[in-house]
């Protein structure tokens, strides 16, 4: 029984980057043999162990075969006799394809090496085109690896899963998963120029299929610059979209109620935010209240960020913001207290004279167009 480090840790030992977990892979042993030294089994599909003392995830050597459409329709095999190399070649890609034994070595029998080295992402075999999601995951590689090419002979691979309709079967959760992993990454756009280039952001993402150009790209490569939180990066990604795309976008994909409802309030208002400096203070509450800053404050600050507002625009909002919040709702609640239906009015209005007073102690003197 033998047992390797495989997949992104050999890849990223090899390029000097940090590894934060190990894959293992283990040659010639049988579950019974991996239970008997205090692994603890873990996986449904196919035999995974946990080690007793790291816990880092060991996997026996296996080999697959495609059963069904999609990425779930596959048959996995286990055996003692089953090959390193066998169980390398299933795997998505050369540079991911490597495994280091213990004393060292590196098990290399496709070429990832050289690969790392001419900066090339090329598919191991022609199993990469049974599971469609290592489309999404090279993809996402591009954004980590912006110096990265694809191989033309993967991208053409790619191009015809697109065209047999492979890309068809990733589950929307799925989809979601990966595109929030890129837009995680140093290089987002990088992702999306890979999965439009194959053909794929077409089938995914049609919405962003029609709006994707340089100045997009730019702006969420500027947002991963700016260590943005994701529901912010997301934000910017779609901001173009009309607010009901993007609550249908959310809604098909899954994509988590943060991330679509500061999506949807940015493309909403960015028009207003533009204006800042020309809203009277009347204009800015109702944005204030429409955008509920006065009970999330933080997140109409990442509004901001995500609608691209200058700095100009972005102090008078905030001071707006600061102002309004100053008004001591209940006081207000309790000088209407013989007709409680003029508390919304009442401090509403109260909030619009505290923003007019804000404004003239800065020398503003904005009124709407």
């Amino acid at each position: 029984m033998q047992a390797y480090v495989v997949g992104g840790a050999v890849r990223d030992a090899l390029l000097g980057l940090p590894v934060q977990d190990h894959d293992w892979v283990v040659v010639g042993a049988t579950p019974e043999q991996m239970v008997a030294q205090g692994f603890r089994p873990v996986g449904k599909d196919f035999p995974v162990f946990l080690h007793p003392d790291t816990h880092e995830e060991y996997a026996l050597a296996r080999t697959e075969r495609k059963t069904a459409p999609g990425y779930h329709g596959f048959v996995f095999h286990t055996a003692p006799d089953v090959k390193l190399e066998d169980d390398l070649v299933r795997r998505d890609l050369t540079i991911n394809a490597m495994a280091r034994a213990a004393d060292g070595s590196i098990v290399d029998p496709y070429g990832g090496r050289r690969d790392l080295q001419d900066r090339i992402f090329r598919h191991v075999s022609d199993a990469f085109a049974e599971d469609p999601v290592r489309i999404l995951r090279l993809a996402r590689f591009a954004a980590r690896f912006a110096d990265f090419r694809v191989a033309d002979t993967t991208n053409a691979l790619m191009r015809r899963m697109v065209d047999e309709g492979e890309a068809d079967a990733l589950v929307p959760e799925r989809v979601w998963q990966e595109v929030a992993r890129g837009l995680m990454e140093n290089t987002p756009s990088r992702m999306f120029a890979v999965l439009r280039d194959c053909g794929a952001l077409a089938r995914i993402l049609p919405e962003l299929d029609a709006w994707w150009g340089p100045a997009l790209a730019q702006r969420i490569d500027d947002a991963a610059a700016r260590a943005l939180a994701l529901p912010v990066r997301f934000a910017v990604l779609v901001r173009e979209l009309d607010p009901q795309a993007i609550a249908a976008l959310s809604k098909r994909l899954r994509v988590p109620a943060d991330c679509r409802d500061l999506a949807v309030m940015t493309a909403r208002e960015q028009g207003e935010i533009r204006r800042a400096q020309a809203l009277d203070a009347e204009a800015l509450v109702a944005l204030l209240e429409r955008s509920d800053g006065f009970r999330k404050p933080e997140r109409f600050a990442d509004m901001l960020s995500a609608a691209g507002a200058e700095d100009a625009q972005a102090a008078r909002l905030a001071r707006a913001l600061d102002a309004a919040r100053g008004v001591d709702a209940g006081a207000v609640a309790a000088r209407c207290a013989d007709d409680r239906s003029r508390i919304p009015r009442a401090v509403h209005a109260a909030r619009v004279d505290a923003v007019a007073a804000a404004d003239a102690a800065h020398g503003e003197r904005a009124s709407r167009p």
